[in-house]
């Protein structure tokens, strides 16, 4: 009850470059944010910058080396009645294939699977689930990923790129 339109900022693979995570929060103005890993410490930017809006972080395989206290690599989250399976993707070996990936979203019953490691930004469904990879806000070019939703369902979902953000006036 309650629900309304609501947009989902996804980022992944930031180490240590703020600017465009910034410029598309800035931009889109999300209802809520998750952060997929490397580098987990840039999510204390967003909470610092940010603090009105939720922010759902999972560490990736560059993280143990440089923090003493992470959580869990992977979680479920609930956004807009709609649930998440957020994780970096390396523990389940995305850059060799999705299966695992995929079976552990189907396991948690996620309406959508989201995930990085790869640096490349892609969205399928796979049986009326998405998978997500936003890609990399911090290489190549950068991009991100947004999710809306409606509270039953996920009405859109679009990868941003740099030059999306250069509409601003």
């Amino acid at each position: 009850d309650g629900w309304c339109m609501m947009k989902i900022l996804v980022l992944s693979d930031s180490h240590l470059h703020l600017e465009y995570m910034q410029r598309c929060v800035e931009f889109y103005r999300p209802d809520a944010i998750f952060h997929l890993g490397d580098y987990f410490k840039d999510t204390f930017f967003l909470k610092e910058h940010y603090p009105d809006i939720p922010l759902y972080a999972v560490p990736g395989n560059c993280d143990r080396y440089q923090n003493s206290f992470l959580p869990p690599e992977d979680c479920v989250v609930r956004v807009d009645g709609l649930r998440f399976y957020l994780t970096h993707g390396h523990r389940q070996g995305v850059k060799q294939g999705l299966g695992r990936l995929i079976a552990e979203g189907r396991a948690a019953k996620a309406h959508a699977v989201v995930y990085g490691h790869t640096h490349v930004a892609c969205i399928s469904v796979e049986e009326g689930m998405y998978v997500i990879n936003p890609g990399s806000c911090g290489f190549f070019g950068s991009s991100a990923a947004i999710i809306e939703t409606d509270g039953e369902k996920i009405t859109d979902c679009r990868i941003l790129r740099q030059s999306d953000l250069e509409e601003i006036v």
